[in-house]
């Protein structure tokens, strides 16, 4: 069979068929991985689920020393080529070491990512060979700690308008900084600093490396007091004339926006595979309390209204892998493709994330959003226990709402989601003209009645292949309606991105389950098919609520019509699912497993 993977495109998914034989899905892990896996799950269990209350009291010195631990055990450099006493292993083994690392507490995970993610890959992929020797190898193994210091009270979202100022010595051998960096993750126990300044009066700001010398004109703030993560170092961070050498420099000068989104990227996916384990063990936490509490001489967990939380807390957390870890293979294949091509380490894995942008910005807001939405409902089925300081959930929620606001909000990515879609059509990349063109043709001479074949999950990737058809047809029509002022229609891009990231998500649990039912028998997936189908009805649910709002918004007269009747055709089922029954089912696998199983 040739590998349609190859030739892949990063938000290609919009105007493709993807063959489910091609995707990376968790049961294709390998027996490394599942060693990996066990090796990871060890050391959570025996060194950070049972220290839950020093981390709530903010034990800062409880999170370096167990980052020293996950330093020596290898995890903090998984992504880091060996050459730099890293295990060099290959994304999607850097993603799982991420996923399962990072379920059982906020703090950590955050520490954790910000160090091997915004901390260390910054100088692995932009640094020169003298730097990466220097630094990278003494990260990878937890013997230095790194934070990154690039949000600034004026400067959040907009990073690159920074006020930093990074000004040359008179004899040309170093820069001095001045400026304040805020919301800083490690900064009180991190040896090296990503530091980005402004030159001049340089149009983009330039990234150096900067050893955290409290003697060199850096002074730190206290620790914020923060609604979750408690026990993750966050300060505020000044320099005052911090001397920099010249050598420390970054990449180029100007160079560092480039730095900063590139790294943003990696830390979105991340970000995304940090809270998968996270709703594993929401999901298992809440069927266990749920089959313990009784009510009404009942357990709880045999109440409808139970088993419909439960169910859907089991099906976004299937469909959070399933995505993760198909985008995940999607970037590993194409940096494998360009270490083919003969391009070095650092600029296969800058040009391998960097091509899967989109994907990254989904999948940082809906997995967020999802974990957000596990940890909600855990406290609803905990009832005023849920509540409780004393109860796993409160911590949980608290946990996991920062996860949609660092990495980029999950606003900014949402718009970032169609914008680098549009620009990858505007500059040819995409052909998103022609599909477009064929639905408006749809539109004119009537929809076609789609032959639903009887082969499995076909009307589900039928209506996927329709999903696709609504996001072109809307999509079409309000650029063609706004032009270049397009951007400037926030709320617009906002109900399309919702409908890009529920066609992603959908389309990934589809593919997953196509795939294990092909190798592993229909039967035996029984419930995975219950949720895809539970997650698609969902899924168009949404995708007709945002389109309609978006339609509404710009369209009239005719068009108005003519773009509602055919979403109302394109969404409609030959065949609904009976979703009261999918819960059940999905519900009742849970509660006699007793956990998240699947």
């Amino acid at each position: 069979m040739e590998n349609t993977k190859i030739n892949i495109k990063g938000g290609e998914f919009v105007v493709k068929e993807t063959d489910a034989r091609d995707v990376f899905t968790p049961e294709d892990f390998n027996e490394e991985q599942i060693m990996m896996k066990e090796s990871v799950q060890e050391f959570v269990d025996r060194d950070i689920v049972p220290n839950r209350e020093r981390f709530e009291q903010k034990d800062f010195d409880l999170t370096q020393e167990l980052m020293s631990k996950a330093g020596e055990l290898g995890f903090l450099g998984v992504a880091v080529p060996e050459e730099y006493n890293g295990l060099g292993m290959p994304f999607t083994s850097t993603m799982l070491v991420c996923d399962y690392i990072s379920g059982a507490n906020g703090s950590f995970s955050t520490a954790f990512g910000a160090h091997t993610g915004i901390g260390t890959m910054p100088i692995t992929l932009y640094g020169n060979e003298e730097q990466k020797q220097k630094y990278v190898s003494k990260l990878a193994t937890g013997e230095w700690f790194g934070a990154y210091c690039l949000t600034e009270p004026g400067a959040g979202s907009d990073a690159n308008s920074g006020k930093t100022k990074a000004v040359l010595s008179e004899d040309g051998t170093h820069y001095k900084i001045t400026g304040q960096k805020m919301w800083i993750t490690n900064a009180g126990f991190a040896d090296i600093l990503i530091v980005f300044a402004r030159i001049e009066d340089d149009k983009n700001i330039t990234g150096f490396i900067v050893p955290k010398d409290l003697n060199n004109g850096i002074t730190l703030g206290d620790e914020e007091n923060k609604l979750g993560i408690k026990a993750s170092s966050t300060r505020q961070v000044f320099f005052n004339e911090t001397k920099v050498p010249v050598e420390n420099m970054l990449a180029g000068r100007g160079e560092g926006f480039k730095i900063g989104m590139n790294a943003l990227n990696v830390g979105r996916i991340k970000l995304a595979a940090a809270c998968l384990e996270a709703q594993r063990r929401t999901t298992s936490l809440a069927v266990q309390y749920a089959t313990e509490r009784v009510q009404f001489k009942t357990p709880i967990a045999e109440f409808g209204a139970i088993k419909y939380k439960l169910a859907n807390m089991a099906t976004n957390t299937y469909v959070s892998e399933s995505a993760s870890y198909r985008a995940a293979f999607d970037i590993e294949e194409k940096i494998n493709n360009l270490l083919e091509d003969g391009l070095s380490h650092q600029e296969a894995e800058l040009k391998g994330v960097e091509e899967f942008a989109i994907e990254c910005s989904i999948l940082k807001v809906a997995v967020s959003e999802k974990a957000q939405d596990c940890t909600d409902e855990g406290i609803q089925i905990y009832g005023g226990m849920g509540f409780s300081a004393d109860a796993p959930m409160e911590m949980a929620w608290r946990d996991a709402r920062i996860s949609r606001i660092y990495e980029g909000t999950n606003e900014i990515n949402r718009m970032l989601s169609i914008g680098m879609l549009l620009k990858k059509a505007f500059k040819g990349q995409i052909d998103l003209m022609s599909p477009a063109t064929a639905v408006g043709q749809e539109l004119m001479t009537g929809i076609p009645k789609s032959e639903i074949s009887s082969d499995l999950l076909a009307e589900e990737k039928q209506l996927i292949k329709n999903m696709k058809k609504i996001l072109l047809m809307i999509t079409g029509a309000a650029v063609q309606k706004f032009g270049p002022k397009f951007d400037t229609e926030q709320q617009i891009i906002l109900a399309l991105s919702d409908i890009l990231i529920e066609i992603y998500m959908a389309e990934s649990a589809i593919l997953r389950t196509e795939k294990n039912c092909d190798r592993f028998g229909i039967d035996s997936q029984k419930n995975q098919l219950e949720m895809t189908q539970l997650y698609l009805y969902n899924a168009i649910e949404n995708i007709n609520k945002s389109g309609k709002e978006a339609i509404v918004s710009f369209a009239e007269g005719v068009q108005l019509k003519g773009m509602l009747s055919g979403m109302k055709q394109y969404s409609r089922y030959e065949k609904y699912p009976n979703v009261v029954e999918l819960r059940r089912s999905i519900a009742a696998t849970l509660i006699e497993e007793n956990k998240y199983p699947f």
